[in-house]
C-alpha cells in the first residue's frame, strides 16, 4: 500500500510482539481452555500483533508469509466475539478463495469451539446446496464462505447477515487472483456498515490495496518480513536431473526420508501420472487437481491428513488451499509458472515455527529458469549432488545421492522481518 496513505508508521510496542504464550491475552477462561485442548500454547508473531487488535475492535489489515498462522489470528477474536453475542443471527463470515481453505477454517474453528460457541456453516461450491442452507437455518453464528456460492444465495434471499459484527478477507490477494473482486464488492456492499473488518494477505497492492480501502476504518496495518520470500525455518535445496530422471529422484527422495510429503506438478495430466507411479511402486499417494470432483478432493486431503496416504500429489490448486500439519517435506516435482507460487508451494511445510525441507526438480535446460526464480525471490536453493544416472552424466561423477550434501552451499538470503503499524487515512 502506497506510503501516502499511512499517518504514521511505529514498532509494535515490544511486549506485544514477544508474548510467549496464550494465557496472557486479554481473553475469556473459556477460549484460553479451548486453545490449549486443541494444542494452541505458543502464539506465532502473527497471532501475537494481531489479536490483541482485534479484541479492542479495531480492523486490522496483515501481510505476512503463508504459514505464519493467520488463521487462528481472527478465529480467537471471532470466537471471543460469538461467547458475547446476546442474540440469535450470524456474527462472523470468513470469505476465503477456496473450498478447501474454507473448509480447512471450520475445522480449525471445530478444533476450538467446545460446547458454548454456536457451530459454523460452510457455504462453497462443489457440495450439497441443502445441507448448507439446512445449517444455515439451525442457527450459527460463523459462515466461512467463497464468493461465488455466498453470492449466489445472497441473490436469491437465502441467507441474510444483519447482525453481522465481522467480516474477514482471508487470502485476500488470491481471491482477486482468482476474478473474486466484483463478488466481494458486492457481498461487502449488503453487509451492516458498522462492523469490524480484517484482512489477511500475503501482498498489499494495486486493486488489494483499493478494497482494504474502501471497507475498512482507521486500520491497524501489521506486515511481518518479506512475503516473496519463503519462511526462514525451510531449508530449500534443487536437484538437477535427466529429462527421464526426475521419477526416479522424486522416489529416491521419498523412499530416504519418512514423514508427510506435498508434491506439486504444473499440470493435471502431470499429476496423474506421478500418482500412478508411486502407487505402482509401493508408496501411498493421493491427487488433488481441478478436474477432480469435490468429492474426490476431499477424500484425498482426508487421507492425507489422516495418514492414510503419506504422498500428495497435486497442482497449484493446494498451493494455498492445504492446511495440513507437519508436512516434512514438499517436493517441486516442476517449476511453478510464477514466482508467487514457490512461496505458497514451500510454504505448506515449515509451518508456525516448524522445521521443513522444500526440493526442487529441474533438468539442464532449467537453469536458466531456476536462476531467474532465485533473483525475484531473493533466494539461493543449495545445489544437490545428484546420481549419474539420474543427472544424465556419464563423466565419472560420483554416484549416490545424499540429501545432506551439497555442492553448493550458500543458503538463501535472510532478511530481517519488520512488524509494523500503522494508522490509514479514514
Amino acid at each position: 500500500m502506497p506510503a501516502s496513505k499511512f499517518l504514521c508508521v511505529r514498532r509494535l510496542r515490544q511486549q506485544e510482539s514477544k508474548m510467549q504464550n496464550f494465557s496472557e491475552l486479554p481473553i475469556s477462561p473459556y477460549v484460553k481452555e479451548r486453545l490449549s485442548s486443541a494444542h494452541f500454547s505458543t502464539p506465532t508473531p502473527v497471532q501475537a500483533a494481531a489479536i490483541p487488535q482485534a479484541l479492542e475492535g479495531k480492523d486490522v489489515i496483515a501481510t505476512a508469509q503463508t504459514g505464519t498462522g493467520k488463521t487462528l489470528a481472527f478465529l480467537v477474536p471471532v470466537a471471543e466475539r460469538l461467547l458475547r453475542r446476546n442474540k440469535p443471527g450470524i456474527v462472523a463470515l470468513v470469505l476465503v478463495p477456496t473450498r478447501e481453505l474454507a473448509m480447512q477454517v471450520v475445522d480449525q474453528y471445530n478444533a476450538i469451539r467446545g460446547k458454548q460457541l454456536a457451530p459454523a456453516a460452510l457455504i462453497v461450491g462443489g457440495l450439497s446446496e441443502i445441507d448448507q442452507l439446512n445449517a444455515v437455518r439451525k442457527g450459527v453464528g460463523l459462515v466461512v464462505a467463497t464468493p461465488g456460492r455466498l453470492e449466489d444465495l445472497l441473490d436469491r434471499r437465502l441467507i441474510q447477515f444483519r447482525e453481522l459484527q465481522i467480516l474477514v478477507l482471508d487470502e485476500a490477494d488470491r481471491m482477486l487472483d482468482m476474478g473474486f473482486l466484483p463478488a466481494v464488492r458486492r457481498i461487502a456492499s449488503v453487509l451492516p456498515k458498522e462492523r469490524q473488518t480484517m484482512c489477511f494477505s500475503a501482498t498489499m497492492e494495486g486493486d488489494m490495496a483499493d478494497l482494504v480501502k474502501d471497507y475498512t476504518r482507521n486500520p491497524v496495518r501489521l506486515a511481518f518480513g518479506s512475503t516473496m520470500k519463503p519462511v526462514e525455518t525451510v531449508r530449500l535445496q534443487a536437484f538437477e536431473v535427466a529429462v527421464d530422471g526426475k521419477q526416479g529422484m522424486l522416489q529416491h527422495l521419498l523412499t530416504k526420508e519418512s514423514g508427510r510429503c506435498l508434491v506439486f506438478s504444473r499440470t493435471k495430466r502431470g499429476t496423474e501420472r506421478i500418482a500412478k507411479c508411486l502407487n505402482r511402486e509401493g508408496i501411498n499417494a493421493a491427487m488433488i487437481h481441478g478436474d477432480r470432483s469435490q468429492s474426490q478432493r476431499t477424500a484425498a486431503l482426508e487421507g492425507f491428513q489422516r495418514g492414510r496416504y503419506r504422498v500428495l500429489v497435486a497442482t497449484d490448486l493446494a498451493s494455498r488451499g492445504i492446511h495440513v500439519q507437519d508436512i516434512a517435506h514438499v517436493i517441486n516435482y516442476d517449476l511453478p509458472e510464477w514466482a508467487e507460487n514457490f512461496i505458497h508451494r514451500v510454504g505448506r511445510t515449515g509451518r508456525a515455527g516448524k522445521q521443513g525441507l522444500a526440493s526442487t526438480l529441474f533438468v539442464r535446460e532449467q537453469r536458466s529458469d531456476l536462476f531467474e526464480l532465485e533473483r525475484t525471490l531473493g533466494i539461493r536453493m543449495e545445489r544437490m549432488e545428484v546420481d549419474a544416472d539420474l543427472s544424465g552424466k556419464r563423466d565419472g561423477t560420483r554416484g549416490g545421492i545424499d540429501p545432506l550434501r551439497s555442492s553448493a552451499r550458500s543458503k538463501m538470503v535472510q532478511l530481517p522481518g519488520e512488524v509494523l503499524q500503522a494508522l490509514m487515512e479514514g
